[in-house]
């Protein structure tokens, strides 16, 4: 049904690209896998710094994501490019510092809509401030805090899909109706 769109485009940021962004990308790589959408849609990740660039996913991130079958072995950390603002369809940052940088480098009111707090899609987090919605980096304590950080990723995880569903079905029925404006978003 999806598939004549281009893919809808989601970028997950985190600081040194290693532990909360990889994980939220493979999680919901997962998930739209699942849901049946993986040919609807692309996630990747960035770091908002080059500590990291070129490295492994964090060990720990491996060793939970491993224990819910999901592979990590491919990712290597990278930074945020300028041009991911306009080619990204939603962008989720993994805690506040990450929220507020993209906001200082996004290049207009389009992109800054398209900007939120992963955690913005939990349920329980409905109503909650901004500041309340970040996940701390679980890279300064042990595998408890990765333990986290996944928990804290999952419970987003379905809005973020459903979320995504809306978003392809407008997409959708855009081209049915003008096809011209769907080739000028896309």
């Amino acid at each position: 049904m999806y598939s004549a769109l281009s893919p809808y485009r989601i970028i997950t940021v985190c600081t040194g690209n290693i532990c909360r962004s990889p994980m939220a990308q493979l999680m919901l790589t997962e998930a739209f896998d699942a849901g049946g959408l993986g040919g609807a849609v692309v996630v990747d990740s960035a770091g908002t710094t080059s500590y990291e660039a070129g490295h492994p996913i964090d060990p720990r991130a491996a060793r939970v994501l491993s224990a819910h079958r999901i592979r990590s072995e491919g990712h290597i950390a990278r930074i945020w490019r300028p041009e991911w603002f306009r080619e990204r369809d939603l962008i989720l940052a993994l805690d506040v510092d990450h929220y507020g940088w993209l906001h200082e480098a996004a290049p207009d009111s389009e992109t800054l809509a398209k900007i939120r707090m992963l955690r913005s899609f939990d349920p329980s987090a409905t109503g909650r401030s901004t500041l309340d919605l970040g996940i701390e980096d679980p890279w300064y304590g042990g595998h408890h805090d990765f333990d986290v950080t996944w928990d804290l990723i999952r419970a987003a995880v379905p809005g973020i899909v459903a979320h995504t569903r809306e978003a392809l079905a407008a997409r959708q029925h855009a081209q049915q109706h003008d096809p011209q404006q769907v080739r000028s978003i896309s």
